[in-house]
């Protein structure tokens, strides 16, 4: 089962816009951001999970060989480094 409706993009579009806006009222331009800021972190989530599936995929549709535990060390070191600038970005915010 799909979350993702089968509708045109364009209303899929809209009903995110409609909601946005719905989302605006009565709340404080800080508790708009936070609301904002949590909606984009689960947005990256999902983008940065599909991403690496694709790789994946991409990487078996290639070649069968595993990742090597070099490339699996570095991997991890460019996500640690991401999250380090996106904790300092939250802590520079507050």
């Amino acid at each position: 089962m799909s979350l993702i409706p089968d509708v045109p993009p364009k209303l899929f579009t809209l009903s995110a816009v409609a909601i946005g806006y719905l989302l605006i009222d009565n709340n404080t331009a800080n508790e708009q951001n936070a609301l904002g800021n949590w909606l984009m972190l689960v947005a990256q989530v999902l983008c940065t999970n599909a991403y690496f599936l694709q790789v994946q995929e991409e990487r078996n549709d290639s070649s069968s060989d595993t990742m090597s535990d070099e490339d699996t060390i570095e991997m991890m070191q460019r996500m640690i480094d991401a999250l380090t600038i996106e904790v300092e970005n939250i802590k520079k915010s507050l």
